[in-house]
């Protein structure tokens, strides 16, 4: 991997961790689903965990197609991410406790429910859009171009595709 490449890649990794929150989407019989799950990275693995609870057709949908795409959003820094990988489902209690926190208590009752799964996201692609402007910024630079007529100057967007294996 080149010097740039691992730039890109160490950058995909920091707003997966920043944002925390993405949209997970999978296939099923007539289409897409997308929902929102928390990310929990592990740049170490390189892999993205997740817990989810098995009622919610999520393991079935991975299992007959594993691929999934993962959206995530800081909009306070105006940054985009897209990340293609590929999905496995489980029932593992030990790594359940590894990911467990006081909060997972609203919807399970620990690590060990039966209804308790660990999803597994092996990154193989991301596409980040990392935006100049703050939101004041933007702000003021769309409000003087529709005074003037002149398209907002937003600064240079940067786009960057990077292959995450």
């Amino acid at each position: 991997m080149t010097e740039a490449q691992q730039v890109h890649v160490d950058r995909v990794w920091e707003v997966v961790d920043r944002a925390r929150i993405c949209m997970m989407t999978t296939h099923f019989a007539e289409g897409l689903r997308a929902r929102p799950m928390e990310a929990m990275p592990s740049r170490e693995e390189d892999v993205i965990w997740f817990l989810t609870d098995i009622r919610g057709l999520k393991d079935d949908e991975i299992e007959a197609s594993p691929e999934v795409c993962l959206t995530f959003v800081c909009p306070e820094d105006r940054v985009y991410l897209s990340i293609t990988g590929t999905a496995s489902a489980r029932r593992d209690p030990a790594q359940a406790q590894a990911l467990w926190s006081k909060k997972q208590e609203a919807w399970w009752n620990g690590p060990d429910d039966p209804n308790l799964l660990v999803l597994q996201v092996e990154p193989r692609r991301g596409e980040i859009w990392d935006g100049p402007a703050s939101s004041a910024v933007a702000a003021f630079e769309f409000a003087k171009a529709r005074v003037t007529g002149e398209k907002p100057d937003l600064g240079e967007n940067r786009k960057a595709t990077v292959d995450m294996r």
